[in-house]
């Protein structure tokens, strides 16, 4: 959907859902990461790449959804200098998303050659995991700014 005519509250509407859908890959990434750990935990089992996974999703789930309050307080409706300015920032955003996706993978691959290391692999999967879907959801709110 294209912005070009529009007024400062579809942008804003757009940022809404934006952050709705960030809180919501959020709250699931915490769950899910909880409840694998939780299963680990009644089972008695030991898998490293499953407990290290988990931690990865619990751990960004939680920085998302404080990303996510912190960014509903400074919702407003933006002029077209404003506009530009959160252009860039996700820009900014997709480039780091993209370095999160490196280094998830530098740490599976790193793991996997050190020794299958699968605490390692897991931690780097998960890592990647976040990273693809945090670049997904990035260029969604790019895909309609400024076009």
């Amino acid at each position: 959907m294209s912005l070009e005519g529009q007024w400062a509250d579809a942008l804003l509407q757009f940022e809404r859902l934006h952050l709705f859908k960030l809180a919501l890959w959020a709250a699931m990434s915490v769950v899910a990461g909880t409840g694998v750990l939780a299963l680990l935990h009644l089972r008695r089992a030991e898998s490293p790449l499953l407990q290290h996974f988990a931690i990865q999703s619990m751990a960004w789930g939680t920085v998302d959804l404080a990303i996510v309050i912190a960014a509903q307080r400074g919702l407003a409706l933006r002029s077209y200098a404003e506009a530009v300015a959160l252009d860039r920032f996700l820009w900014l955003n997709v480039g780091l998303d993209v370095g999160y996706v490196a280094v998830g993978a530098t740490l599976a691959i790193s793991g996997w050659v050190m020794g299958r290391r699968l605490g390692l692999v897991g931690a780097g999967l998960g890592v990647i995991v976040q990273g693809v879907a945090l670049a997904i959801l990035d260029l969604q709110l790019t895909a309609v700014v400024l076009r």
